[in-house]
């Protein structure tokens, strides 16, 4: 008997419905919906166990699985069975994340997994923009201790209307491709690339989001009453002590204030933080301590952040001595590393990067195999984080999920600002060798200096700042900080990174951690940033102010050339074996691949020299010869036969002819090598393809001066001939049979 479903729908307001159902699938979990628009079909599950661990964090863990069979695919590789996540899965792993993990409460402790499995795809659904509704929605169906029903959505813009949830299809005519995380008042979490847009654009794009979020964050509510909303769970949350929380404020709070008001370095303002920390400490007995020790180091840093942030509002002042809306100082270098193709290092403040490019074919391109998405990127960049950068020593276990969202922060950025006819595949690697502030957004103007130091010609120049904000509101005082510290990251209500170029911006990243904050005061912030970042970008472009005019000595020359379709075949070569020995001859990289539209060969040929580059395009001319009836070509007798020369145009080396005995000279030749010999160069008339012999012909009599007197002989009459053949035949079947 199937159980009773219940079911909500979203109406998308253009024809498209998105639908929540729960009850039917993955019972024994403690929440499960399936999320249905389309064809495109995804799960999720939540369990939190009711156990609460002595972390200090929760545990919380959202995993984004494409299943292949949802597509009608086999997984690539030798097991064929779906391994670790890619990068696509793990960028929305942290979609979810981060506006999920701010609703929990800051007490609960307890082991929890959000699964969410695309089972069923659709072309025309792009499924992450669904899986923040439904975590969220199965969320509302558990007994977990969560704030609120929150939900994602994709904003888009096409022709100047905006639109929600676009196929993959539409963000190509779309100048903003944005994630916008909310519940019904707030919005949470703002992820996107955009097309050089304006700050005000921007936040009418969130305000469009949001508007859809509150509609379905009210069918989650709807669903919940109607299968039957579950009582909160009871938890073991961490123990108060009021008296102790204004004992430890009053030890602590005019001390720190002091210390951040000096204005010191980060480490030197660490240890005087861990040093008042200490001495409170040390006011207590050991029995204490163990008593309610881990409480006194969460008031402490209770009563830190307070100073630190009533510092900042009451004065405009911050931990590194700045102004709220300074920069720290910069400087920068490009062609740092004498054998990469492109290389560039940024440092601002405590936080440096080093960028090199790597320029390549369209082999090097990365492949993208995804269920929801097959393609190929031909501009990427990697971010590497070592522990080293911030004076730690942890292990090193593989790249990171946090590596894979800068990473792909900073390449949203910058790849908008590469050509369209940029001919190289790019690969930029940006390494974080210090940080105390946003290390993507160093990334990114290490990346645009190193592209320029490279020769790609980049559209403009790109910057990017990392901003943040501090607000009161009871008494409505708020402050927008520039270029924030790592410490401002954690104690401020709004961490921002926003990337763009004298025009407008290419790609953001919010994290807002304030309910209702204001869209005043989301556009002041970002109108703050705009002046930060033509700050830093005039920094870049004093070090270098455009792309070099040609890549490097050293870096390889990209020449690209079409062929027709028909002699893909002769520049490959038999099993390959052409288009080999004039890779190892030239010294080049050949790839020949085929445009689907007009089905001709491109073909790309990079190499460092231009020797062997030349010598690969005279291979393709030889291969595309073609001679044109009347004209005249200078050739090279290559072989002697006793009927004839053959013989090469000298303009394409490799096509021969044959030169007839008989086109050789007026008189009568007897021995070919009485008019010429191998080696000898002359000039020939082509005639096209000889009627009688079906073979091409060239001449060099005609080029000659006919000898006076010469009487030619008569041609053949081949209807004679004809009729001699056929008395012939005739007589071979009067013949009577032979007798053995």
């Amino acid at each position: 008997m199937i159980p009773k479903v219940f079911k909500e729908v979203i109406d998308l307001g253009d024809g498209r419905e998105i639908s929540i159902e729960t009850g039917k699938l993955a019972k024994q979990a403690h929440g499960s919906v399936v999320v249905t628009s389309g064809k495109c079909m995804m799960l999720c599950t939540v369990v939190s166990n009711y156990e609460q661990k002595d972390l200090g964090f929760l545990p919380l863990t959202v995993d984004y699985r494409e299943k292949f069979a949802a597509a009608g695919r086999y997984p690539g590789g030798f097991f064929k069975r779906e391994a670790r996540p890619s990068d696509g899965e793990v960028l929305t792993m942290r979609l979810v994340d981060r506006v999920l993990r701010p609703l929990f409460p800051k007490d609960y402790t307890a082991e929890t997994q959000v699964m969410i499995q695309l089972m069923s795809h659709d072309e025309d659904v792009m499924p992450d923009a669904m899986a923040g509704l439904a975590a969220s929605a199965a969320i509302q169906l558990s007994d977990f201790p969560f704030e609120c029903a929150i939900s994602e959505a994709r904003v888009g813009r096409i022709n100047g209307e905006f639109v929600i949830n676009p196929t993959r299809a539409q963000l190509v005519d779309s100048d903003i491709d944005m994630m916008i995380g909310a519940s019904a008042d707030s919005v949470m979490m703002v992820e996107g690339e955009m097309n050089e847009i304006s700050e005000d654009d921007m936040a009418a794009a969130i305000k469009f989001a949001h508007e859809a979020i509150k509609l379905q964050c009210a069918a989650q509510l709807r669903l919940a009453e109607a299968f039957g909303k579950k009582d909160v769970r009871e938890y073991e949350g961490d123990r108060e002590d009021a008296a102790l929380e204004k004992k430890v404020h009053d030890m602590a709070y005019d001390k720190v204030y002091a210390i951040a008001k000096a204005g010191s370095a980060k480490h030197e303002r660490s240890a005087a933080f861990a040093e008042i920390k200490a001495d409170i400490k040390a006011t207590f007995s050991e029995e204490e301590l163990a008593d309610y020790g881990g409480l006194v180091s969460d008031y402490y840093r209770k009563a830190e952040k307070a100073a630190i942030r009533d510092l900042t509002l009451n004065e405009g002042l911050r931990l590194d001595g700045r102004k709220t809306d300074e920069i720290r100082p910069i400087w920068c270098e490009v062609d740092y590393l004498p054998s990469t193709h492109g290389s560039a290092i940024f440092t601002r403040g405590e936080t440096q990067a080093l960028a090199t490019v790597t320029l390549g074919t369209s082999r090097d391109a990365n492949k993208i195999d995804m269920p929801s998405y097959e393609g190929e990127e031909n501009f990427y960049l990697h971010y590497n984080f070592p522990p080293f950068c911030t004076g730690e020593a942890r292990p090193i276990r593989g790249t990171s999920r946090r590596e894979v969202g800068h990473g792909n922060l900073a390449q949203r950025g910058l790849k908008g600002m590469i050509p369209e006819d940029c001919p190289y595949t790019v690969r930029v690697v940006s390494e974080v060798l210090e940080s105390n502030g946003s290390s993507s957004m160093a990334t990114v103007c290490a990346g645009t200096m190193a592209l320029m130091d490279a020769g790609v010609q980049m559209t403009r120049p790109v910057s990017g700042i990392a901003m943040g904000l501090i607000s009161d509101a009871d008494s409505g005082k708020y402050a927008v900080l520039s270029d924030i510290l790592g410490d401002e990251d954690h104690l401020g209500d709004m961490d921002f990174k926003v990337t763009g170029t004298s025009e407008g911006i290419t790609a953001c990243q919010m994290d807002i951690k304030v309910k209702g904050l204001s869209y005043e005061i989301l556009v002041n912030a970002l109108k703050q940033a705009r002046d930060g970042r033509l700050h830093i970008l005039g920094k870049l472009t004093e070090t270098i102010s455009l792309p070099n005019s040609a890549v490097k000595e050293h870096a390889p020359t990209m020449v690209t050339r079409r062929i027709p379709n028909e002699f893909i075949g002769a520049l490959i070569g038999p099993g390959g074996k052409v288009i080999q020995e004039m890779q190892k001859e030239t010294d080049t990289t050949i790839v020949i691949n085929e445009d689907p539209v007009t089905e001709e060969g491109i073909v790309e040929i990079l190499g460092v020299g231009q020797e062997g580059i030349n010598a690969v395009m005279a291979k393709i001319d030889s291969i595309l010869f073609k001679p044109e009836v009347g004209n005249v070509y200078e050739v090279k007798v290559i072989k002697m036969l006793d009927f004839g020369a053959v013989v090469e145009y000298k303009d394409a080396p490799g096509n021969e002819v044959l030169l007839h005995v008989s086109e050789l000279a007026w008189e009568r030749t007897e021995n070919v090598s009485d008019v010429v010999n191998m080696g000898d160069v002359f000039d020939v008339k082509y005639f096209g393809l000889d009627p009688r012999t079906r073979k091409e012909k060239v001449s060099r009599k005609a080029l000659l001066p006919k000898p006076e007197g010469f009487v030619e002989r008569p041609p053949r009459d081949d209807k004679r001939k004809d009729d001699r053949r056929g008395n012939d035949r005739s007589r071979d079947r009067d013949r009577k049979p032979r007798r053995d």
